[in-house]
C-alpha cells in the first residue's frame, strides 16, 4: 500500500469515527485518534490506531508497530520530540503525555498484549525491532483532577 492510499484510508476512518457511527472494519471501542505535533512542520497530525486498556494496571497504551514496518511510524517520532498529545476515544477527548514503556513494565504489558492480540508477535518479527508500547498518561484538566 502506498503512503497516499494509507492517508486516504486514515482520513476515511477519522471522518467515520468523528461522525459517531460505525467505522469500516474496526471496533470503535478499540480505536483512538491520536494527534501529535509534526516535528518538522509543527502541524497537528491525527492517526487512528488500536488502543489497549490494560485492566490490571489501569494504563491505556498504543503500539508503534507500523504494521510490521522496519521503521517506527511517523507519529511515534513526533511524540518522542513532543510527548504532549491529544486523544479522541469513543465518547471522550483529553490531552495526555506519551511515554514509552520500558523494562519490566514493558515486558508485562507486552505479555498481556500478545495474549489478546497475537498478531503483534508477527509484526515484531517482521519489523526486526522491538515494538514500542506508548502509554498515554492523561493530563489533569486545569480546573481539577483527571477523570
Amino acid at each position: 500500500m502506498t503512503d497516499d492510499e494509507q492517508l486516504a484510508i486514515n482520513r476515511h476512518v477519522i471522518e467515520q469515527f468523528r461522525a459517531g457511527g460505525p467505522v469500516d472494519g474496526m471496533h470503535r471501542d478499540r480505536l483512538v485518534l491520536l494527534t501529535t505535533r509534526g516535528r518538522r512542520s509543527g502541524e497537528p497530525r491525527t492517526t487512528p490506531m488500536l488502543v489497549v486498556d490494560d485492566e490490571p494496571t489501569g494504563l491505556r497504551f498504543v503500539v508503534a508497530s507500523g504494521a510490521g514496518s522496519p521503521q517506527a511510524p511517523g507519529w511515534f517520532h513526533n511524540l518522542v520530540d513532543e510527548p504532549v498529545v491529544h486523544v479522541e476515544a469513543d465518547g471522550e477527548e483529553y490531552d495526555a503525555v506519551a511515554r514509552v514503556a520500558a523494562g519490566r513494565e514493558r515486558a508485562a504489558l507486552w505479555e498481556r498484549l500478545v495474549d489478546a492480540y497475537p498478531f503483534f508477535t508477527d509484526h515484531e518479527a517482521q519489523a526486526g525491532r522491538e515494538l514500542p508500547l506508548v502509554i498515554l498518561d492523561r493530563v489533569a484538566p486545569p480546573d481539577g483532577p483527571a477523570a
